[in-house]
C-alpha cells in the first residue's frame, strides 16, 4: 500500500524492493518534484554501493530514497552530492552521538562500526547529471544483525534507548537542504572541506590494501571525482583510487 503526501513530497511504502528503484520507476511515469522522498518500512531487495546488498529488519530502522535536481553538475564532479548527503547524515546523528565520521566515499561510522550507508545513483543528459536518486539505510533501532555483516551498530544500541524514524528523517531533510542551498550558492569549498574533515582515519597513517597488498598510507584528498588520494609512509607516494581500488585494513598479520 503506497500512501502519498503532497505538502511534504513523500511518499510511503509498507514494503519495497529497494527504494532508490521505486523512484526510478516512478521517474520514468511521471514528472516528480525536486525533494520528493521515498520511504519503506521494509526492502525486500536492499542494495548498496557495487551490488552490495542491504540487510535490514523490517519497520526497525530508516531507509529512504530522496530525488534532487542538481543543475549544472558535471558527470566528473558529481561527488558533491556524496559529500552533501554523507555530511547531511552526520550532522543528524550528532545530535544524538559523539564519534560519527564519514568513510570513504560515504558509509557513516561509529567509531569502528557501520552505521549507515548510501547508493547515489545518477541519471546524465550529455556531460551533466540530470537528477540524482539519494539512497540512504540508517541503522536505527535495530539490535541484531546478520552474522555475516561484518560490523553493524544502530543508534538504539548507541544510545540505549529507541528512536523516532521519522524525527530522524525530518532533521536529515533539514540538514540537508541546508547543505544543498550553500551548494547552490556557491559554497562547494565549504562542503569539501567540512567533509574531508569529517573523514574517518584522516590526518593519520593507517593501513590499507591494493592489488600489490598491504600499504601504510594518510589520506591526502578526495578529487571532486569521488577518487581518494593517499600519501604512501614508506616512499612518500601519492596514489589515487576509485571505489572498490582500495580496502581500509588493519595491520597484516
Amino acid at each position: 500500500m503506497e500512501q502519498v503526501n503532497k505538502v511534504r513530497r513523500l511518499i510511503r511504502l509498507e514494503e519495497t524492493g529497494s527504494t532508490n528503484s521505486y523512484m526510478k520507476l516512478l521517474l520514468q511515469k511521471e514528472k516528480l518534484g525536486e525533494g520528493t522522498i521515498v520511504v519503506a518500512d521494509y526492502q525486500n531487495k536492499g542494495r548498496g554501493q557495487m551490488g552490495n546488498g542491504w540487510s535490514s529488519e523490517k519497520g526497525k530502522n530508516l531507509l529512504f530514497s530522496l530525488l534532487i535536481y542538481p543543475d549544472g553538475v558535471q558527470a566528473n564532479a558529481q561527488f558533491i552530492i556524496s559529500c552533501i548527503a554523507s555530511l547531511a547524515v552526520k550532522n543528524t546523528l550528532d545530535r544524538f552521538t559523539d564519534d560519527i565520521r564519514i568513510k570513504w566515499p560515504n558509509d557513516i561510522y561509529w567509531r569502528e562500526k557501520k552505521i549507515c550507508g548510501m547508493l547515489i545513483e545518477n541519471d546524465l543528459l550529455g556531460k551533466h547529471i540530470k537528477n540524482s536518486v539519494i539512497g540512504i539505510g540508517m541503522n536505527v533501532n535495530q539490535e541484531r544483525f546478520p552474522a555475516n555483516l561484518p560490523n553493524p551498530v544502530s543508534l538504539k544500541q548507541i544510545t540505549g534507548s529507541e528512536q523516532d524514524r521519522e524525527y530522524l528523517l525530518d532533521i536529515f531533510t533539514s540538514e540537508f537542504f541546508m547543505l544543498y542551498t550553500e551548494f547552490q550558492n556557491g559554497g562547494v569549498k565549504a562542503i569539501e572541506d567540512e567533509y574531508m574533515l569529517d573523514l574517518y582515519r584522516v590526518n593519520e597513517y593507517h593501513w590499507y590494501k591494493d592489488t600489490n597488498g598491504y600499504f601504510r598510507a594518510i589520506i591526502e584528498d578526495v578529487l571532486p571525482s569521488g577518487h581518494l588520494v593517499v600519501k604512501t609512509r614508506d616512499q612518500g607516494e601519492k596514489r589515487t583510487y576509485a571505489f572498490k581500488e582500495i580496502a581500509f585494513s588493519d595491520a597484516p598479520d
